[in-house]
């Protein structure tokens, strides 16, 4: 397995060449960003973050000193503004009153401690907790999210229907624990799956792991 898994990274990395993810300029807009993205495309994201920086919201302080009407408006091409939009604000609520305003604190060892004080926010589940703690923080931990279960199901490593514990577990048991190599391979992931790896329509013929696919769900489009 764990020989799969590395051939798998060595030829994403041959193909696509280091991806350094995450586009932010700091911890604490990583953290704003995986909070954004949920439901929506990085493109989006991207849009909302961009006005936040034009702005000069892009801090804690920034955001704080924001009403929750402004805060909605800065980040409505995110999608879904007014449920992420209360989610920043309680994020901030939180690091206030149990962290002193520092996010170093919220993301301070051990990582069994931080994923847990993350996971009790509003609106943060295992894969932004996890983004959040690989990225912003610098924890060893592998992110989950529909693109790693598609590819890994496609190329006989995993279930269909493997839920995030599972499927977070084939790299985190059979791979070294590092956070840079973790990083590179989950943001290789995203690439694959944005390029080659469709949901429908999968492009097999250019695919650089068309020699590892089991074929399948690819020929039906699944």
């Amino acid at each position: 397995m764990k020989e799969r898994l590395l051939k798998i990274y060595t030829q994403l990395f041959e193909h696509f060449g280091p991806q350094d993810w995450w586009p932010a300029n700091s911890p604490f807009e990583v953290v704003v960003g995986a909070i954004l993205t949920q439901n929506t495309r990085w493109e989006n994201v991207e849009l909302a973050i961009a006005e936040l920086r034009r702005r000069n919201d892009l801090t804690p302080k920034g955001l704080e000193a924001l009403s929750h009407s402004q805060l909605e408006e800065a980040i409505r091409p995110a999608g879904f503004f007014r449920q992420k939009a209360r989610r920043l604000h309680g994020l901030l609520d939180s690091l206030e009153t149990r962290y002193g305003g520092e996010l170093t604190q919220l993301l301070a060892p051990p990582l069994s401690r931080a994923r847990q004080d993350l996971l009790a926010l509003e609106g943060v589940g295992p894969e932004t907790a996890d983004a959040i703690l690989l990225y912003a923080g610098g924890f060893p931990t592998f992110v989950v999210d529909a693109y790693t279960r598609r590819l890994f199901s496609r190329v006989g490593l995993l279930d269909a229907d493997a839920g995030y514990d599972e499927t977070q577990a084939l790299f985190m048991q059979h791979l070294p624990s590092e956070t840079t190599f973790f990083n590179e391979y989950h943001a290789l992931i995203v690439e694959q799956c944005k390029r080659y790896c469709l949901k429908r329509k999968p492009q097999c013929a250019e695919c650089p792991l068309v020699n590892f696919c089991s074929g399948e769900d690819v020929n039906q489009g699944g």
